[in-house]
């Protein structure tokens, strides 16, 4: 059983840039995809980002591309979210998570251990 725990999130205005951490306990994360989400309330928790066990393959919703970069840190056994030129529609609680599959998903049954979330809230 791996533990995962977000950090990173905060206030920042629009157009700002925040870097989402996911620290894993318990296990390395070298044998797992890794996928952002995020959750509004009310709302269905969407897929952001996901990144190969190598680091060599990443996957990003449209919303985000262009502005997101995912990318992972297998020795400290760490995901990052880097968020760039931030929007208020980008808004939303954050989760890390694993996935065991061999390919990517962007759904969130694909995916396990999740974190608590880390706040992200853009204003105008």
């Amino acid at each position: 059983q791996v533990q995962l725990v977000e950090s990173g999130g905060g206030l920042v205005q629009a157009g700002g840039s925040l870097r989402l951490s996911c620290a894993a306990s318990g296990r390395t994360l070298s044998s797992y995809r890794m996928g952002w989400f995020r959750q509004t309330p009310g709302k269905e928790r969407d897929f952001v980002a996901a990144i190969s066990r190598s680091g060599e393959n990443t996957y990003y919703a449209d919303s985000v591309k262009g502005r997101f970069t995912i990318s992972r840190d297998n020795a400290k056994t760490t995901v990052y979210l880097q968020m760039n030129n931030l929007k208020p529609e980008d808004t939303a609680v954050y989760y890390c998570a694993t996935s065991e599959l061999r390919y990517n998903s962007v759904s969130r049954i694909s995916y396990g251990n999740w974190g608590q979330g880390t706040q992200v809230t853009v204003s105008s």
